[in-house]
């Protein structure tokens, strides 16, 4: 059990979750403090039967705080985790400031739980569309090692937080009674749109969307010889992110062995069924803390490829559920306190 857990960022549509999941998962702790930025210090949240008082994002809150969970932007998570760190309070960090340093652990629990055994103190979770893939690819990876994957994703508007999905409706709502809308999340109209890039050029011609795929992939199998090609497409979707996957693995699957492997992994749900147009769809799929696979194919490309279709909750799977199993491996790992 945790004596103290601190949820920063737990104002924002993130953290809201995360209060969620700690309270349907049961997650064990004795005390539970909320932090946010000064504009929402002083609301009240309720968590379960008991309403708690937003607290301000100081360095001293970490102060006798076992974990703290963390979903603000990078330039806050740059500071705070090292604040939170040397008042030895462990940080499950879902900001993309620390996930590739050297101290952090990236991890998604059902595919290396192995890198939470000598942890630092600091475990980062994945950008929400490297969650979902690596977890699609685990079994794979496990069954006949992955060598190459070609993805694109199509990212709901919730994945630039909550001023995303409002501009997307009221964005609609513009297009639709034919008035002028500038856009300030997106760089272009969304409604009704594809927009080919999600972040900064990074290199090459990628995006550092683009690269966190590349680049996380690799970390969390532990393997630099997986090669990663992707592309990021935000679209008209409220919630939860679509990709298009080719894998090549070094060994032929077929597909009925792929389907077996991905049925009988956790956190896995299979939906296909072309015949009956039965396939995941995010309207369907939104709430929901799997990760759901369908149109699984034989690549026409390449002998040992294989196609598939996924889609997740990038704010459940994608980021807030993901950090409370975490927290749950953690306490099996290094256990607080009885």
């Amino acid at each position: 059990m945790y004596e103290s857990i601190a949820v920063v960022g737990a104002t924002g549509a993130v953290g809201r979750i995360i209060l969620d999941q700690i309270e349907s998962r049961k997650l064990p702790f004795r005390k539970l403090t909320l932090l946010a930025s000064a504009r929402s210090t002083g609301k009240k949240i309720q968590v379960g039967s008991q309403e708690y008082t937003v607290q301000p994002l100081v360095p001293e809150a970490f102060e006798d705080i076992d974990l703290a969970i963390c979903s603000t932007p990078d330039d806050i998570a740059k500071w705070l985790v090292p604040e939170a760190l040397k008042r030895n309070c462990t940080v499950i960090d879902e900001s993309g400031a620390w996930r590739m340093d050297d101290r952090a652990a990236l991890v998604v629990p059902e595919v290396n739980p192995e890198a939470l055994k000598n942890h630092q103190g600091l475990i980062a979770s994945p950008n929400c569309s490297t969650t979902q893939m690596v977890v699609a690819l685990k079994p794979l990876h496990d069954a006949a090692r992955v060598k190459r994957v070609i993805v694109s994703t199509y990212q709901a508007a919730s994945g630039a937080g909550l001023g995303g999905s409002r501009e997307l409706e009221e964005c609609t709502q513009a297009v639709l009674q034919k008035k002028e809308f500038t856009p300030e999340v997106f760089s272009h109209q969304l409604a009704f749109n594809a927009i080919p890039q999600i972040g900064s050029h990074k290199e090459q011609g990628y995006t550092s969307e683009e690269m966190k795929m590349v680049y996380e992939t690799q970390k969390i199998f532990g393997d630099k010889s997986i090669r990663v090609s992707p592309t990021c497409v935000r679209i008209p979707v409220t919630n939860c992110h679509s990709e298009t996957i080719l894998v090549e693995t070094e060994r032929k699957l077929s597909v009925e062995e792929a389907r077996k492997c991905f049925e009988e992994f956790p956190g896995i749900r299979v939906i296909d069924d072309l015949d009956q147009k039965l396939y995941p769809l995010p309207n369907e799929c939104t709430g929901q803390d799997e990760v759901f696979i369908g149109r699984i194919r034989e690549d026409l490309s390449c002998g040992n490829g294989l196609n598939f279709w996924c889609v997740s909750d990038n704010l459940r799977k994608g980021a807030a559920t993901n950090a409370v199993q975490i927290a749950e491996a953690l306490l099996k790992e290094t256990p607080v306190s009885s």
